[in-house]
C-alpha cells in the first residue's frame, strides 16, 4: 500500500451467475443460490472464478463466503456447516494464490446476512454478533489475511461485526475492511 494501490477482485456472485450452472453442481435443488455452499459440492468452479481474478491482476481476491453465516447458511438448512464452508472457502483461495508469484491476499468475506437488525427482525444485537464472530473465527483460523466486512447496509448490524471483532482482537491480531453499501 505504500508503493501502490492494490486491487480487489470483482463481484464473485456476478461469476457464478454467468456460469449458469445446474441444480447438480449446487449440491440439489433446495441449494440452487446458494453460492458459499459451492465451496463443498463444485470447489473447482469456485478455484476458476479467483483464477480468472488473479489472472487479470487482482492483489487481494475475496472468499466465498459472503453469504456463509448461520444465518443465511440456515435459510438453506446448512447452518450446522458454517465452520466447513468458511473453512473450505479459504483453503479453495490458498490453493489458487499459492500457483502465482506474486503476493496475492485473501480477504474473509462477511456479508450483512439476509436479516436487519435496525428492521428488528426477530433476533438481538448480541445473537448477531456472535453469529459474525463464528464466521470470522473460521476465516481467520483458516488463513485469511484479514477479514471484509463486505457489502455492509445496516449500521446496527456493522456494529455487531466489529463488536465480533474487538472480543477476537483481545486474542490475536485481527485486519479488518469494510465496504459498505449506503441506501436512501
Amino acid at each position: 500500500l505504500k508503493k501502490r494501490i492494490l486491487v480487489i477482485d470483482g463481484a464473485f456472485g456476478t461469476e457464478v451467475d454467468r456460469c449458469e450452472l445446474s441444480n447438480d453442481e449446487f449440491g440439489g435443488e433446495k441449494y440452487f443460490g446458494c453460492n458459499e455452499f459451492l465451496n463443498l459440492t463444485s470447489p473447482e468452479i469456485v478455484a476458476k472464478i479467483h483464477t480468472q481474478f488473479v489472472e487479470a491482476g487482482a492483489d487481494i481476491i475475496i472468499t466465498n463466503t459472503f453469504g456463509a453465516s448461520k444465518l443465511v447458511l440456515g435459510e438453506y438448512g446448512l447452518g450446522d456447516r458454517v465452520g466447513e464452508i468458511n473453512i473450505a472457502a479459504v483453503e479453495i483461495a490458498k490453493k489458487v494464490t499459492s500457483k502465482v508469484d506474486r503476493k496475492v491476499y485473501i480477504a474473509g468475506s462477511i456479508g450483512p446476512t439476509t436479516h436487519s437488525l435496525t428492521l428488528g427482525k426477530g433476533f438481538s444485537f448480541d445473537e448477531l454478533s456472535t453469529i459474525f464472530e463464528e464466521q470470522a473465527r473460521n476465516l481467520l483460523g483458516a488463513g485469511v489475511d484479514f477479514i471484509l466486512l463486505e457489502t455492509q447496509q445496516d449500521a446496527l448490524n456493522l456494529k455487531a461485526a466489529l463488536v465480533a471483532i474487538e472480543r477476537i482482537r483481545k486474542e490475536q491480531r485481527v485486519e479488518v475492511a469494510i465496504s459498505a453499501t449506503v441506501e436512501t
